[in-house]
């Protein structure tokens, strides 16, 4: 019977202690925001969602090497040292080579920001946007090369003539090879006559 009024005793005690908290929060301003109406002002260094300059980036590949996750995947091609189309970064650096793929797998970034650091051209940046939920999972590869079909077939058209001259000197070093051993047999062979006739 004890244990019983023990029991009605805690719970009023409780519920009493339970009120008070609630009316001490009764008075005080609310600290929930209106969203989207009202949003939280970010703090100066935060990392958010990643964003690529296609033009100022070299294709160095130092960032994905740095991401420890493998989220951003990059294809390039070296083009020919006279090709110029690629333009120069906002640094002031030559492109020597096209960056064909960039694409960053949204779903996978921890936002740790260690892609960004070793970007020589400060093209990989994380900016202050928080909002980019989807419907789809594959919505979150986030794609950052346009190139244009132009440029593609440009380049891809020097580097065949690249490959061609290249093809072109082996060819005729192999020639001006054959062209001197052939020489030096003949010259070997007459060498002897020349000793059997003294």
């Amino acid at each position: 019977m004890i244990k019983y009024f023990t029991n009605i005793k805690e719970a009023i005690v409780s519920n009493a202690i339970g009120f008070g908290v609630t009316f001490r929060h009764l008075f005080k301003p609310s600290v929930t925001l209106q969203y989207p109406d009202e949003k939280w002002n970010l703090p100066e260094r935060s990392r958010m969602r990643l964003h690529m300059d296609w033009e100022d980036c070299i294709g160095c590949q130092k960032c994905a090497r740095a991401c420890p996750v493998d989220c951003i995947h990059m294809t390039v091609t070296k083009v020919p040292r006279d090709f110029d189309e690629l333009g120069k970064t906002k640094n002031d650096t030559q492109k020597r080579l096209l960056v064909e793929d960039f694409y960053i797998d949204l779903s996978e970034c921890m936002y740790c920001s260690l892609c960004v650091y070793p970007c020589p051209e400060d093209c990989l940046y994380m900016t202050r946007e928080y909002e980019f939920s989807v419907y789809e999972r594959d919505d979150l590869i986030a794609d950052f090369a346009p190139v244009p079909e132009q440029l593609m077939k440009n380049a891809y058209e020097a580097i065949e003539e690249e490959q061609r001259q290249k093809e072109e000197a082996r060819r005729k070093k192999k020639e001006a090879a054959a062209k001197k051993a052939a020489a030096e047999q003949a010259k070997a062979k007459e060498e002897p006559d020349s000793k059997d006739e003294e």
